[in-house]
């Protein structure tokens, strides 16, 4: 039996997009009946068929044979689903809840409210959760055996060469140029009198909005300087598990009682003042101003000075732009992830619409190995003002796929092929030792999924 394992990855990210959507929609009025059991779960027509109705109301294109390909995930999902269960993988409850939690706060920053999201689904958040906590147990148990399949194969540079030779030439992709560029950010602190003077206008605001001479949400909307929240009134939802608050922030949120507004908090944003919504247990509603204290041109001139001094540290050779970076950046990302911009899969490798308009424009006047002068930068996202440096340490020309410049993403696709022929391999040996019924209408609408059936039945 020969399985297509592209089609099989193609239909697996259809499922992937249609559990991120289909629980926060109304159920929909499908005649619903078994179209195929493995083991001992069924698939019933409804999921196939809401899951499609949908990824187009995501704005998804669906494939022509776009329900054959999800019924043919489908039997392999329970496969790998019933195979962690067997070796007993540790996917947990707990697992399963933070991920379900995880969905509904981006349901909620998608809809705005709990509330809206609750008028859309047609189900409160319990039902939602409720009716997708089995989808996702399914969900994080195939994904965990897919990893356990694949987790020790490995690539070796001979495997590459010849995974390279087996694509035709006419077939080879045309890249853009690349650069891999890297950058260390100050942001310099506001001056103490700005800090006080800012400390003092939040005391005024909170003072308004407790003898209700404006309501929050008016407020945040005209003197808020998040960009992420002031349209809708400075309001969040957020979890007490959450990594990505600020600690301070987090701390004074969840000591507040509903209804309450804080005194003005320093954050490593700026200052805030924060209302306390709703409180259910770890999860709250909360709204927030903040206001960012501006820093003069001495403050600028005082981060070029510190930035000029790490930049000679780096050209005589002191220390590397990787450790200067880990060392002096106020940049968070980097102290993670590195000084270097990332592309979506994660590699150092962007084109030049990914940087921003200030970075291109300097980039265009400097060679590979360069590292400009500290310039000024405003964090596009939080609005901050700030000094940089900014390396380039490499930049493509516009080619043709080939082994010399492109060996990491050959090797990344090779070992990706890799992967896929070992678990096309577990999947062959293992669906016959599973029970596999097919539906006889079904079998006969896709004829790709006949082979899976240990025996065809009417339901």
């Amino acid at each position: 039996m020969m399985l297509n394992t592209k089609r099989i990855f193609s239909a697996f990210i259809l499922i992937l997009l249609m559990t991120s959507a289909v629980q926060a929609q109304p159920k929909k009025a499908v005649a619903d009946k078994i179209i195929g059991i493995v083991g001992d779960r069924i698939i019933l027509l409804s999921e196939i068929k809401n899951s499609i109705a949908d990824l187009v109301r995501q704005g998804q294109t669906i494939p022509e044979n776009g329900e054959c390909l999800l019924m043919e995930q489908a039997i392999i999902s329970k496969v790998l689903m019933l195979q962690a269960m067997k070796d007993s993988l540790p996917v947990t409850d707990e697992d399963v809840e933070a991920d379900l939690d995880n969905r509904i706060r981006l349901y909620i920053r998608q809809f705005g409210t709990p509330e809206a999201l609750e008028e859309v689904a047609g189900k409160t958040i319990y039902q939602i959760k409720d009716d997708a906590r089995e989808s996702v147990k399914e969900q994080k148990l195939a994904a965990a055996m897919q990893q356990k399949i694949v987790e020790n194969v490995r690539i070796t540079p001979n495997e590459v060469k010849q995974f390279f030779e087996k694509i035709p030439s006419d077939s080879l992709p045309f890249y853009e140029s690349e650069l891999e560029v890297c950058q260390i950010i100050s942001y310099p602190k506001a001056s103490r009198d700005i800090e006080q003077y800012i400390y003092g206008e939040m005391l005024k605001y909170k003072e308004q909005l407790e003898a209700g001479r404006i309501s929050f949400d008016q407020l945040a909307k005209q003197v808020s300087e998040d960009p992420g929240s002031k349209d809708r009134g400075g309001l969040y939802q957020i979890n007490r598990n959450e990594k990505t608050w600020d600690p301070v922030f987090m701390s004074t949120a969840f000591r507040l009682k509903e209804g309450e507004i804080s005194a003005p908090v320093k954050s490593k944003f700026g200052y805030h003042i924060i209302k306390m919504e709703e409180k259910n247990g770890d999860d709250i509603r909360v709204k927030h101003i903040l206001r960012i204290p501006p820093v003069t041109e001495t403050e600028i001139d005082q981060a070029k000075q510190k930035l000029d001094t790490i930049r000679a540290k780096i050209i005589t050779g002191e220390m590397n732009f990787n450790e200067a970076a880990s060392k002096y950046s106020d940049d968070e990302a980097a102290k993670y992830a590195g000084p270097c911009i990332l592309n979506q899969s994660g590699a150092p490798y962007v084109p030049i619409d990914a940087l921003d308009k200030d970075m291109v424009l300097q980039i265009g006047k400097m060679k590979p190995g360069d590292i400009s002068q500290p310039l000024p930068y405003t964090d596009e996202q939080g609005g901050k003002s700030g000094v940089r440096l900014i390396y380039l340490k490499s930049r493509t020309n516009p080619h043709r796929m080939n082994m010399k410049d492109d060996y990491s993403k050959i090797a990344e696709f090779a070992l990706e092929e890799k992967k896929r022929l070992v678990l096309d391999k577990w999947i062959k040996d293992k669906l016959a030792t599973y029970y596999i019924m097919i539906d006889p209408d079904t079998g006969d609408e896709c004829p790709v999924i006949q082979k899976y059936s240990t025996e065809t039945k009417s339901f």
